[in-house]
């Protein structure tokens, strides 16, 4: 197979009889190089089919221009949202996202974290899977002194700085609600309580049953997967239980979204047999009827913050965290699901 040479500076060079150096001040538009040149010379290098060779560049000077994106689901509203929020830091920035995605499996999580940090990557924006437990594989970024900067998923425990919000106030701020709305049986859905988000809505969870005296019993707290099926059990269980439970505080829009579909037809009434309050805010949530209540956390936000956080860092701003927990706002936004009548 021909494979065709690549086109460097000094081809260019040779092209127009001028030295290498002066192709290359007029490719990265130095002013000390006349325009004519310059315009010259870029004219050149585009009809021969040049590509600045910015790998090697990098190379020299110890940097990759590049940052992780490490995360746990690519199909997400929640993450595509913090995408957006880290492009509108970096959009104008010299640096380029390099992704890595765990499927919530740790082992995935250990080998996107070694490839990125093999990658070179100078910084790393990372939200851990369900099922890790053991962060260890973030060392050699602790040791080649590369900042990390976890977001949501976070363990408090590890290097970095931490973006999250505060998930036992949002726990407690959605059960308080339904215990408003006059539910006196409320149930739980959530995910591994490995994770800090999952464990720590539970606590609020709690915290907002004990201060009502109402009961907390494990069978009423379900934990389980996202997807469909595992939505759709956990609906039916709940249905199964006597007394059934007539509010449900549940940790993610999908599975609230299927737990009400399922609901409604065993032919269960939303929100006058089961209130639902659901967490995210993503879009599903106003499409299903009636209309979610839940938790909104803007991911835009964490985004923004957790990029500037890291490029400070790697800028050498001064006072830049390197370490601690930034917590953000979240607020309850009610619909139809929960709203019973007085």
């Amino acid at each position: 197979m021909n494979t065709k040479k690549e086109i460097t500076i000094y081809d260019i060079a040779n092209k127009l009889q001028i030295s290498a150096a002066t192709v290359s001040r007029a490719l990265k538009n130095h002013t000390a190089i006349s325009e004519n040149t310059r315009k010259k010379v870029q004219e050149t290098a585009r009809k021969m089919g040049y590509r600045s060779n910015s790998f090697a560049s990098n190379l020299r000077r110890q940097k990759s221009n590049t940052i992780g994106f490490l995360v746990h689901e690519l199909h997400s509203n929640f993450i595509t949202s913090v995408l957006a929020g880290i492009e509108k830091i970096t959009a104008n920035t010299d640096f380029d996202l390099v992704i890595g995605h765990s499927s919530e499996s740790a082992q995935k999580e250990i080998a996107n974290a070694e490839n990125l940090f093999h990658k070179r990557v100078d910084g790393l924006i990372a939200s851990l899977s369900f099922d890790t437990t053991d962060t260890s594989h973030f060392e050699p970024y602790v040791e080649k002194g590369i900042p990390v900067v976890f977001f949501d998923r976070v363990d408090e425990n590890t290097y970095g700085v931490k973006v999250v919000i505060d998930n036992a106030k949002a726990g407690y701020e959605a059960t308080m609600h339904l215990i408003g709305q006059g539910c006196k049986n409320i149930a739980h859905i959530t995910a591994s309580l490995k994770r800090n988000v999952y464990a720590d809505r539970l606590k609020g969870y709690k915290k907002a049953l004990i201060e009502n005296k109402m009961p907390y019993t494990k069978n009423h707290v379900i934990v389980t997967g996202y997807n469909e099926h595992d939505s759709i059990k956990a609906a039916e269980h709940l249905m199964q239980l006597k007394p059934r439970p007539d509010g449900v505080f549940i940790t993610n829009d999908f599975c609230a979204a299927v737990c009400i579909k399922t609901w409604k037809a065993a032919g269960l009434r939303i929100p006058e047999d089961i209130a639902v309050v659901g967490f995210n805010n993503d879009a599903i949530g106003k499409i299903v009827e009636p209309s979610l209540t839940t938790i909104n956390y803007n991911g835009v936000e964490i985004g923004k913050t957790a990029a500037k956080c890291l490029l400070d860092q790697l800028n050498g701003v001064q006072g830049a965290p390197k370490d601690g927990v930034i917590v953000l706002k979240s607020e309850l936004i009610v619909r139809g699901s929960s709203v019973r009548g007085k």
